[in-house]
């Protein structure tokens, strides 16, 4: 079975570089499709309160024989259910969907920076760390800004933040904050949807390698030091991407990744989703 190799999170709690992401599975496929990674070797296993099929992991994990302190479990907290109270509520509906008593890993999934409820909920947050009910707090779509703030009002820095990232947005600016502040930069659409896999240099890389673009960017995501979480529900895709640990970019490759930063976003804006 593969060896994916952890990260040390700010509070010590270490965390697979590599996980399974359900964004937009639904919740009848949820299931299957993280039996399948499981099965395959993911341990890290990432959904949200929003994705609507948190029932769904459960039922997996549950089923999997898989000891508890095997696996590590990431969920999010809504928009619609930030402010201190509502947050707390909320992650408890989030528990008893996942059918567990702690989570990993909790984030709130956007700032929603004129709703201006984030400080108090990350301050919830903070509590449910106190209470043993997660091992590890963060934040997701935060802009240096809005991290800020949380430094300035909170006492926990953030574990992680968990942010749309890949060859066409390299966050540069936003990574450097994150490594000064010793917060684990998390990508979600590691893939940018698909949009940067048919470029010529990647592809050139892939067949040099024997591998698929997609194993090409995931492995850059890895040697740049970022935790990613591709998603798919085909078995074969889901161990395919999980098999970039028997090859390296050399240096000249990573280059090429790197100069594809174009700044462009498949998904909303932080700033101004609300």
């Amino acid at each position: 079975m593969t060896s994916v190799p952890h990260v040390t999170l700010n509070n010590g709690v270490t965390m697979p570089q590599l996980g399974f992401g359900v964004f937009q599975v639904p919740d009848e496929e949820t299931t299957a499709a993280v039996t399948s990674a499981l099965e395959a070797g993911y341990r890290s296993i990432d959904t949200a309160a929003i994705y609507g099929n948190e029932r769904g992991v459960g039922k997996a994990l549950a089923a999997s024989g898989l000891r508890r302190e095997e696996l590590f479990v990431t969920t999010k907290l809504w928009n619609d259910d930030q402010g201190h109270d509502r947050t707390l509520a909320a992650f408890d509906a989030s528990l008893d969907k996942l059918g567990l008593d702690h989570v990993d890993l909790y984030l709130i999934h956007w700032p929603t920076p004129a709703r201006d409820l984030y400080v108090e909920t990350y301050q919830a947050l903070e509590r449910i760390l106190t209470d043993g009910r997660a091992r590890a707090i963060g934040v997701s779509n935060f802009q240096v800004p809005h991290l800020q703030r949380l430094l300035e009002h909170t006492g926990t820095i953030p574990a992680v933040n968990q942010v749309e990232l890949h060859p066409g947005l390299q966050q540069s600016a936003l990574r450097a904050f994150h490594a000064e502040h010793g917060i684990v930069t998390e990508a979600w659409s590691p893939l940018a949807q698909g949009a940067v896999l048919d470029d010529p240099g990647i592809v050139g890389i892939a067949a040099a390698h024997g591998v698929t673009p997609a194993q090409v960017v995931l492995r850059w995501h890895l040697q740049t030091g970022n935790i990613v979480i591709p998603k798919s529900v085909t078995p074969a895709r889901i161990r395919q991407n999980l098999d970039v640990f028997g090859f390296a970019l050399t240096d000249a490759e990573l280059a090429t990744l790197t100069g594809l930063d174009r700044g462009l976003r498949t998904g909303p804006d932080p700033d101004t989703l609300n």
